[in-house]
């Protein structure tokens, strides 16, 4: 592993990563290459290295690695720092291995550094989290807040940015949003994707009572009060009035399932003597069971068999209109109801209306 850490001329002033021989650790380094004819074989070489183990994310360390090798790069360049240290070893000053021992001691306790080398240099450094690109922001999606904006939002923000927070209500889907706040439908997704990034949102789906929700396993972590998940959804989703027992929130939650909608779902709960909507924010009780991950959508999809013919046998295309029907390239069996209400602003009751016109036996409705 040597010649990697110390490396040949075609592996210097670049980043290079290997892992040990029982691929246990991973050895970040930069290996630096300084030719002068003041050294003595007319170049000095030098590597400052990270290990950390093999299944730890690498990204946050690539710029700590790049850092240390730039700034003692240009200290070796101003005054032999590194060069000198062992033969003229400066008062006062702390020795490399010292200096390397507070930056390892920092970086893992406080993410972040700030170390005074001499008179004329500090080291500053900081770890930051590598988030995930987030997932394609749609324009039935709808953004709900996960930190209070106005309290960190200042003069200073992205006009867009201002504009379109101050319609993320929890209720209004993207193109809503785009619409309320005048700002381009493009430009609202690129504003939310920022936030999705940065972990400022959660999307959902559009909540209408002709959804359909069924529990997940982990329904039973609720079942079983873990965490007190019980009050905590109970704190969230009753309105003012009476509160119901922990009791009847499971049996909310369990009597969901894939063949009934919402609109269902609440009117047996009210054959049954329970009246939902007198106790619970309906809306807030499921996106609770949805963050939560208690619940999950099952959405709606029309297949039409003609239209999928007539793709296979190119005749058609999935984006394409056929006789000045814009339903038809919905039917494909890859557009759910939610994008085709908020694309062709319209309804499910006159979707299904729409429908109802095609061929006789020629559209199937899926619920997944």
């Amino acid at each position: 592993m040597a010649e990697y850490i110390i490396p040949r001329q075609a592996f210097c002033n670049r980043y290079v990563t290997v892992c040990d021989p029982e691929n246990k650790y991973r050895i970040l380094g930069h290996p630096v290459c300084i030719k002068d004819e003041k050294y003595e074989r007319n170049e000095f070489m030098f590597n400052f290295c990270i290990v950390i183990r093999i299944e730890v994310d690498k990204v946050p360390y690539e710029a700590v690695v790049k850092r240390l090798a730039s700034t003692f790069t240009e200290m070796e360049v101003q005054n032999e720092f590194l060069s000198q240290d062992d033969i003229f070893p400066s008062p006062g000053r702390r020795s490399i291995a010292a200096l390397l021992e507070i930056i390892k001691e920092d970086l893992n306790n406080y993410n972040e550094c700030m170390i005074p080398v001499d008179d004329a240099n500090t080291i500053n450094m900081k770890l930051f989290p590598i988030h995930r690109h987030p997932p394609p922001i749609k324009a039935w999606h709808v953004p709900i807040s996960k930190i209070k904006f106005a309290e960190i939002i200042d003069d200073t923000w992205d006009l867009t940015m201002k504009k379109v927070i101050n319609h993320i209500d929890g209720i209004k889907d993207v193109r809503r949003i785009a619409h309320d706040a005048d700002v381009a439908l493009d430009l609202t997704k690129i504003a939310l994707q920022h936030l999705l990034y940065y972990d400022c949102i959660l999307m959902l789906d559009i909540f209408l009572f002709g959804n359909i929700y069924a529990p997940t396993a982990e329904i039973n972590d609720f079942l079983a009060d873990k965490d007190e998940l019980q009050d905590e959804c109970a704190d969230y989703v009753y309105i003012n009035g009476p509160r119901l027992s922990n009791f009847l929130l499971c049996r909310l939650f369990t009597s969901l399932c894939t063949s009934r909608t919402l609109k269902e779902w609440l009117k047996m709960h009210m054959d049954q003597g329970l009246n939902v909507l007198n106790y619970v924010d309906v809306r807030r009780f499921i996106q609770f069971g949805v963050i939560k991950g208690l619940i999950y959508r099952v959405h709606k999809y029309a297949v039409s068999s003609q239209y999928l013919a007539s793709i296979i046998s190119g005749q058609s295309t999935p984006t394409d209109g056929v006789r000045g029907d814009p339903l038809q390239r919905y039917t494909d069996g890859c557009h759910c109801f939610d994008q085709i209400i908020t694309e062709m602003n319209t309804t499910d009751a006159k979707i299904m209306d729409q429908l109802r016109k095609f061929p006789k036996g020629d559209v199937e409705i899926i619920y997944r």
